[in-house]
Formats: structure tokens, sequence, C-alpha cells
């Protein structure tokens, strides 16, 4: 059975959402940061970087949530939460996924752990506070595009990058300019998060309101 290494909210709930989406079977295995699991040394023979998800499926052993992703919607293409390779929509599948994980959530990533990129109280401040305004500037990329198209991110059918893309948003949920506070970004929040996967991930994830 395919298992995943998870703390609630983390990353790790981008693949959580994938595999509701896919009903496969799956086992959760909590990694507790709280204790720093995460960086114990049985964690680290799975991803040496120290970071959540880590993808266990037979002898795979994966991390990267989005390599993660696309193992996942690879194995089982009849799922049709991405476009079939070689297509012109499989391409702009595939350009979102990577803006996702390499610009959004790495700019996000800047955003909460900005400590790791300046030293003294000034600098990090200034590191977060242009950190959130990239962000801004990202999300109303985001918005535009669900204007031109929509419903979903990919046009008129739900991917998983909706999926990779909600918990993204959810993690500006307390920015003084959230995502939902967008005109197109917070009805799709909505539809996204009316779907019964997308519940029972967050249900069993115990995470509380506001989800985004």
């Amino acid at each position: 059975m395919i298992q995943l290494h998870y703390f609630p909210g983390n990353a790790s709930l981008i693949p959580h959402l994938l595999l509701e989406e896919l009903g496969l079977p799956f086992e959760l295995k909590l990694v507790d940061r709280a204790n720093r699991a995460h960086k114990a040394p049985a964690y680290l023979k799975m991803n040496p970087n120290g970071l959540i998800p880590v993808l266990v499926d037979g002898d795979l052993v994966l991390y990267e949530t989005a390599a993660i992703c696309l193992h996942l919607l690879d194995t089982h293409p009849q799922s049709g939460l991405a476009p079939a390779p070689g297509t012109l929509a499989c391409a702009h599948f595939t350009k979102w996924l990577m803006w996702l994980t390499n610009t959004l959530q790495s700019t996000l990533i800047i955003y909460f752990y900005p400590e790791r990129w300046a030293d003294d109280e000034a600098a990090i401040a200034q590191v977060k506070a242009h950190a959130e305004a990239k962000i801004g500037a990202l999300l109303d990329q985001l918005d535009a595009e669900l204007a031109r198209g929509g419903p979903w991110l990919g046009g008129a059918g739900f991917s998983a990058n909706d999926l990779y893309a909600m918990v993204l948003c959810r993690w500006t949920r307390g920015f003084a300019r959230p995502a939902r506070s967008l005109p197109h970004l917070g009805p799709w929040l909505d539809r996204v998060l009316a779907r019964p996967a997308v519940q029972r991930a967050f249900a069993t994830e115990g995470l509380a309101a506001p989800l985004v």
C-alpha cells in the first residue's frame, strides 16, 4: 500500500488531496515536526533534505511534492486529473505545475522562513515584506488566468493543479491581502473546497477554519 509521510497543512496536503481524488488505498504516516522527526536519521534516509512529504510506493521512495504528484498522475492516467501526454493541454498543465512549485511555492517559503536569507531583525523583516509583495503579484497572475478561462485553472476541466494551487493559496490566509480576497480566486477556492475528496482530506488532517 502507498504510504504518505505528512504533517497537517504542510506541502504534504497536496499529494494527500490527490490520493483522495484518485480513490487509491493509502496510509498516512505522521512526521511530527514539533519533535523534529523530519530531521531524524530514519527520515533523512528517505529524504536527505529533511523536508515533508515523502511517498513510498512499493520499492519507490520519492520526495519533492511536484514529483510525487507526477508519479501518481503518470501511474493513473485514467483519472483525468492531468491531460494526455504530448498534447498542448499537457504542455500548459506542466507549465503551471512548474510555476506553482518553482515560483509561487518557493516565494512562500521565503515569506515563512525569512531568517534563512537574513540575520538581523530588520533584514529579516525586509525579506518578509518583499516576499509578501512578490506573492501578491503572483496571486494577481493566478487570478488573471482564472479570469481568462475557468472555472478551473486548466480551463473547463478540474485537474491536479487546482489542488496544488489551492493549498498554496491557503497559506496566504493570514496575509493582509489573501488569495480568497481576489475576485476570481475567491469563488474558485470555494469550488475546490466543495469537492468531497478535499473535504475528506481536510477532516483527516484536522484542519480548522479558516480553511483558506
